[in-house]
């Protein structure tokens, strides 16, 4: 990704109210952090139980949504991460959803996919052993691309009928 400041951050994301984007607290990392090393940025928020971050650069813009995390948690022994495809016991993986951009989003209409719970899929991908023992490993960097993939296609799923911002 290119580097971002705090205020393209906030102005990233497409389904965020003006009452949402004062509240986004960017962490602190996002100053100091490395760029061109992330594919994609997501963060838990601190302050707002259940309420997470994903911006990822898609068409060559970045796009940032507001995810809510399920209040339940999975009951399952293990789950795969929808976006970095990483086996993780059942309570590590939750179900979050992002309100879509525009008026599909005024009216309601949101999207949701599985994925870790702390948000950690951008580290996860790099882990050189796999984390749990049917989990087979593939290419580190075909896992790196697979993910970056993924992430860019469920923020684009969010824009889908929306309006993308100015």
């Amino acid at each position: 990704m290119r580097p971002l400041t705090e205020e393209e951050l906030r102005a990233s994301f497409v389904n965020a109210a003006p009452d949402e984007l004062r509240v986004i607290e960017v962490p602190l990392s996002a100053r100091t952090t490395d760029w061109y090393h992330f594919d994609f940025l997501a963060w838990r928020d601190p302050e707002f139980r259940g309420r997470g971050y994903l911006v990822a650069e898609v068409e060559g813009e970045p796009r940032g949504v507001v995810l809510r995390a399920s209040e339940s948690s999975s009951r399952s022994r293990a789950a795969m991460c929808n976006l970095c495809h990483t086996m993780q016991p059942g309570n590590q993986v939750s179900l979050f959803t992002a309100r879509r951009a525009g008026d599909a989003g005024a009216h309601g209409d949101s999207v949701g996919t599985y994925i870790c719970s702390d948000l950690s899929c951008h580290d996860n991908v790099r882990l050189a052993a796999p984390l749990a023992p049917s989990e087979v490993r593939g290419s580190v960097d075909l896992k790196i691309d697979g993910t970056r993939r993924r992430t860019e296609a469920f923020v684009a799923r969010v824009l889908e009928n929306g309006e993308a911002p100015a």
